[in-house]
């Protein structure tokens, strides 16, 4: 079985019980669809319980904005206001100084990956350009693109979309697109799909 799994905002408590939720056996896969960090009150420990999962499961990690924002300030001195202002202290606080950031925490940033397709399904944090081919895509728009892509129409030919990035109140489903971002931080849910059946998994933020 196939699941993918909406931002997380470092709320690792809402992460623990979805998991618990998944009936999840040895050989399914998992994709998280990127924010791990950022507004929530661990990021520290939700990147620790990824990388536990991924000694169990076959696990993809897409690059989210908030990932994108923290590795141009952690590699390259870049975009610290924007990063401030989307979210950054509260991961910053959960990693005490951040300068500090363990070793394999940055190298499971910096393994994400921009985008992820599997079975007909487009799998990318925020969306893609609508008709543009795929190998000319720009990497800014699979980060942060929102109205362009959530109001075209078969936005990328010959693939359904599973898209994180822009918060519903509940999935979004569409013969083209699904979007699986249901504002764990903001008070929503955390929500995976199962891409083999289109069954959906939830659980508030904070736990129930």
């Amino acid at each position: 079985m196939i699941y993918a799994i909406g931002d997380i905002h470092g709320c690792v408590e809402s992460l623990n019980n979805l998991m618990d939720r998944l009936p999840l056996r040895t050989g399914d896969k998992l994709i998280f669809l990127g924010d791990y960090v950022d507004r929530g009150p661990d990021s520290k420990a939700v990147v620790d319980r990824l990388m536990i999962l991924s000694q169990t499961y076959d696990c993809v990690f897409l690059r989210g904005n908030h990932e994108w924002m923290m590795l141009n300030y952690l590699l390259d001195g870049k975009d610290f206001e924007l990063w401030m202002m989307n979210g950054a202290g509260a991961t910053i606080r959960s990693y005490k100084d951040v300068r500090k950031i363990p070793l394999e925490h940055l190298e499971f940033f910096k393994n994400t990956v921009y985008y992820h397709i599997e079975d007909g399904y487009f799998f990318v944090h925020a969306g893609v350009r609508p008709h543009i081919p795929l190998e000319r895509q720009d990497t800014f728009d699979l980060l942060w693109i929102r109205e362009e892509f959530i109001y075209s129409e078969n936005p990328l030919k010959g693939y359904k979309v599973v898209f994180g990035h822009t918060p519903f109140n509940d999935v979004l489903v569409l013969h083209d697109k699904i979007g699986i971002d249901t504002g764990c931080v903001y008070g929503g849910k955390l929500t995976a799909l199962r891409i083999d059946d289109g069954k959906v998994f939830q659980t508030s933020c904070g736990g129930d």
